[in-house]
């Protein structure tokens, strides 16, 4: 708290400002709440006479407060992961993202993302245990499939290939494989009864055989992903959906999204009923922008096999701890658990 404190500063505020209307003083800088999981979240009030457009009320993002935490996310370098894509890609991605006030970086200190709060201008932001209702779900594949068919075969990416794909991706990949059998065994003694028996030693052979596993995910035409679309990781302005949160930004295979927000996002028995039509409403998306991708059977086959990673990625944030609210944590390990049941998704790398 005090190390926050220290950095967030009326002349650090008043630095900011004066990028975005010199001459306007900030006279207060209050903290609102603060949030520790894989970042350290502030939200501030920061009091000022600049114009109306200028927000007053701030969220700022820097490295996690939990050592442990902080370790696992620095090494692939997450938080600059986001303050990248906010400079080089936001403005040409076809989604709602939050307007950035500032990115700073330090040696010492770490990233840091200053973001206009989404609330100050009326939109709802989510949070990881929302269940969304069909409608919200369609309006969300409607934007994923804007979104992968824009960078359809990594096109429109110029340079920004380079970081997304690259060596810190490389990185993340190593620890991953490294980490994963440790961390999938802790993190299923963890979740006691939400994963069923059954599904302990299928889950251990993937962890082991993560690598390959890994690249047969990857064998597929590559898009931006978001990888991390949990029910918290979004906003809603006017019923629309916008988009937090991408520090995990990537290529990959378009359906992964599709098969990490419907997992997450979605009661299982909302899923059941809805998930192929949201799938063919994904696909059918994809071909009105002149996209040629595979057929509804393979479509399906590709998302059964993606449905494995929010099933690693909630059993691990559960391992590590301290990344997102336990209760949070354990309702979204029941849902992936149940899609990747529903789907024998294990069977898909055996």
């Amino acid at each position: 708290m005090q190390k926050v404190q220290k950095r967030l500063t009326i002349p650090w505020a008043q630095s900011i400002v004066d990028q975005h209307a010199y001459g306007a003083t900030v006279s207060e800088v209050s903290i609102l709440s603060i949030d520790i999981g894989t970042t350290t979240r502030v939200r501030l009030d920061i009091k000022h006479d600049g114009p109306s457009t200028l927000p007053h009320r701030w969220f700022v993002k820097l490295p996690s407060q939990l050592q442990r935490v902080k370790i696992i996310t620095a090494l692939p370098q997450l938080l600059q992961t986001e303050a990248r894509f906010y400079q080089k890609l936001m403005h040409s991605v076809p989604l709602n993202c939050p307007d950035v006030l500032a990115i700073q970086h330090s040696w010492r200190q770490g990233t840091l993302l200053a973001l206009a709060d989404i609330t100050e201008t009326g939109a709802v932001p989510g949070f990881p245990t929302d269940a969304l209702t069909p409608d919200q779900a369609t309006l969300v594949i409607e934007q994923l499939a804007h979104l992968h068919a824009y960078f359809w075969n990594a096109r429109n990416l110029g340079t920004a290939k380079d970081w997304l794909s690259g060596s810190m991706r490389r990185w993340e990949d190593r620890i991953g494989n490294f980490l994963s059998v440790p961390l999938m065994r802790l993190g299923l003694f963890r979740a006691g009864e939400i994963v069923p028996k059954t599904l302990h030693v299928p889950a251990l052979r993937y962890a082991i055989q993560r690598c390959k596993a890994v690249q047969f995910l990857s064998n597929a035409p590559h898009t931006l992903v978001h990888h991390d679309l949990h029910p918290g990781n979004f906003f809603w302005r006017d019923s629309k959906p916008g988009f937090l949160d991408w520090q995990l930004v990537r290529t990959g295979e378009g359906i992964s999204d599709v098969a990490y927000f419907l997992a997450t996002a979605l009661t299982p028995e909302v899923r059941r009923k809805h998930e192929l039509k949201l799938l063919i409403r994904y696909r059918d998306a994809i071909l009105r922008q002149g996209i040629g991708i595979q057929d509804n059977e393979a479509l399906l086959q590709r998302y059964r096999a993606h449905l494995v990673y929010p099933f690693e990625a909630m059993i691990v944030t559960l391992a590590v701890g301290g990344m997102m609210d336990l209760k949070a944590n354990l309702e979204l390990i029941s849902r992936v658990t149940a899609a990747i049941e529903d789907h024998d998704t294990f069977t898909c790398f055996s």
